[in-house]
């Protein structure tokens, strides 16, 4: 099914687009764990933030995989090309540093993080699922990859960003 009315835009208006439907989409994720927060706590929202997470990640990598035509193995530059287009990529600052078999992920300002600071909450714990996602992600893009936290809220060891992640491409 063609959206006639998307159809009829011009490309800035498209991208700005885009840049709204991944902030309503961060702000879904963000109201419904709010409010089991609030409810049942932070242990039980994490319990649920790792669920969804771990089904969502791979569903995200294998549509941007089948978008960019990605071979079963696409490597270092497979990984790079579909970080490069999740929802996170158009809402976040972030960088991106390759060297030889080895990608690292750095988030440089995170909304999730800024929007909690604003509220006067705590943090997001997000290294647990984190890893869950990211792992989750990049072997939906290539099962060679190990994905570990270099430095992610609560555990921070980079204060030059919200949170780094490291991949290595093993030759299996």
């Amino acid at each position: 099914m063609v959206n006639k009315t998307l159809e009829k835009m011009e490309r800035s208006e498209l991208i700005q687009l885009i840049e709204i439907y991944s902030k309503n989409w961060l702000a879904m994720d963000g109201v419904w764990f709010q409010s089991v927060e609030r409810k049942f706590g932070m242990a039980e929202a994490m319990e649920h933030d790792c669920n969804i997470w771990e089904a969502f990640t791979k569903i995200e990598a294998q549509k941007i995989k089948e978008f960019l035509k990605l071979p079963s193995r696409p490597g270092i530059d497979g990984l790079k090309r579909a970080l490069q287009l999740r929802l996170y990529a158009n809402i976040n600052e972030d960088e991106i540093i390759v060297d030889g078999n080895t990608l690292i992920y750095r988030t440089l300002d995170c909304r999730v993080q800024n929007a909690r600071k604003r509220k006067g909450m705590e943090f997001h714990p997000c290294k647990a699922v984190g890893i869950i996602e990211y792992t989750g992600f990049a072997k939906t893009i290539d099962d060679r990859f190990e994905c570990e936290a270099l430095s992610c809220y609560p555990e921070i060891t980079d204060e030059t960003c919200n949170c780094s992640w490291k991949f290595i491409l093993k030759d299996n």
